[in-house]
């Protein structure tokens, strides 16, 4: 077990403490453990590779623990009326459908790769930096209704085109599958 790996770990157990201080409205404890779950992300990932710490573990707990983080977000803020119901549901069967695709690739015997792409890069930055000001709104006492909007709008667009992205690689892996299967 690597440092990364237990960085990771110690994220993943982040999630319930986020998930009980938003719930008990504990605003600047939930942003101090996202803003530390944030960091710890950044820590791992720069240990791993300054020190050759990768692993094969690592490379499902880290993206694991970040869906995990911000699925959970997402759905609180939703909950809690600080984000809109459509927008938590689009960011999470984004990420439902993603795994449903790997899931139904490996089951039929096709197992695909799935490779960040740069639409994807950016939604995810965009769904932390959205996530990240909606809770400092509260916590920090912050007046930005227009940012949040903004932000709202841009994790909307982006969350579709990488939908979208991901879905036609997806198409064309298993396409491909399909005309090996008919030349067997």
């Amino acid at each position: 077990m690597t440092v990364p790996n237990f960085i990771s770990i110690a994220r993943l157990l982040g999630v319930p403490a986020l998930v009980w201080a938003l719930i008990t409205g504990e605003w600047q404890i939930a942003f101090a453990v996202f803003v530390l779950c944030g960091v710890s992300d950044a820590l791992d990932g720069a240990i791993a590779r300054h020190f050759n710490q990768q692993s094969m573990l690592g490379r499902y707990l880290d993206p694991m623990a970040d869906k995990a983080l911000l699925v959970a977000v997402y759905l609180c803020l939703c909950i809690l009326g600080h984000l809109p119901v459509w927008l938590a549901t689009l960011v999470v069967s984004r990420d439902v459908l993603i795994v449903a695709a790997v899931l139904l690739s490996f089951v039929m015997d096709h197992p695909v790769t799935v490779r960040p792409l740069l639409v994807s890069k950016l939604t995810t930055a965009a769904q932390i930096l959205l996530a990240g000001t909606t809770l400092a709104e509260p916590a920090l006492h912050l007046d930005i209704p227009v940012l949040i909007s903004t932000l709202i709008g841009a994790v909307t667009i982006l969350t579709v085109l990488s939908a979208g992205a991901y879905l036609i690689d997806w198409l064309r892996h298993m396409a491909a599958d399909e005309g090996r299967e008919g030349h067997r």
